[in-house]
């Protein structure tokens, strides 16, 4: 089962070794020295599950799961802890602090594929779940949108406005915003241009993150009332 991974280490050769295993193993994998680096790697990559140490300097491995969970782009990533901390406590304290899983340094690297592989498993059946639900809120979602736009375009209704907030779209995100305000679902989006549901997931949830929205009714409302759409 392929995947996109994230590894952060300090020890150059775990790190390699680590990589070298999963990469053996078919995952496509990003690696950092430190929490800075993975945490700008993450938002950047949208990775499918982090592998990270603890004992890390500066910013450690449980202030970096901190960090990750309060993004709500990667708030639901899957994380597993590469650790020689290997204590009862420490593991509780791992788990108490959202951790998915803890590995003890030293550890089978066959174990960490295992690992690895069923907790993207879980999270592809999550992902599958949802989309049964998003393919049944399709009318729901197809009825909101046209109200939306009634209203925008009734005499007295909202005014469309200028933005005056500056929105970094890419060219693929400004693509996916268009279909969404369409009101095409992502698998309908993923035909559309050619790519994965998982991809288009992660396109909207950047939108979602730069235009402070939380819903795809949400981000329809907000490009059709700020002109963000053609």
């Amino acid at each position: 089962m392929a995947g996109q991974l994230l590894l952060v280490d300090d020890e150059p050769g775990l790190r390699e070794a680590v990589q070298a295993y999963l990469e053996d193993s078919g995952f496509t994998v990003e690696v950092a020295s430190n929490a800075n680096e993975g945490l700008e790697l993450a938002q950047q990559k949208l990775p499918d599950l982090v592998i990270t140490d603890i004992m890390m300097p500066q910013v450690d491995g449980y202030q970096f799961l901190k960090l990750l969970r309060d993004d709500p782009q990667l708030k639901m990533l899957p994380v597993v802890f590469l650790t020689a901390r290997g204590m009862t406590a420490d593991r509780i304290q791992g788990y108490n602090a959202g951790c998915d899983a803890y590995l003890s340094k030293p550890f089978d690297p066959d174990e960490l594929v295992a690992i690895v592989t069923n907790l993207l498993e879980k999270q592809r059946q999550l992902q599958a779940a949802a989309a049964d639900d998003e393919t049944h809120n399709l009318a729901d979602m197809a009825r909101q949108i046209a109200e939306i736009r009634a209203m925008l375009t009734q005499k007295g209704g909202i005014p469309q406005a200028p933005s005056t907030i500056k929105h970094d779209f890419t060219p693929r995100e400004q693509s996916v915003l268009e279909l969404v305000v369409d009101g095409l679902m992502n698998k309908e989006i993923a035909r559309r241009l050619d790519t994965s549901v998982r991809n288009v997931e992660k396109y909207v949830s950047r939108l979602f993150s730069k235009t402070g929205t939380n819903s795809r009714t949400e981000l329809v409302r907000y490009a059709l009332e700020h002109g963000l759409t053609k």
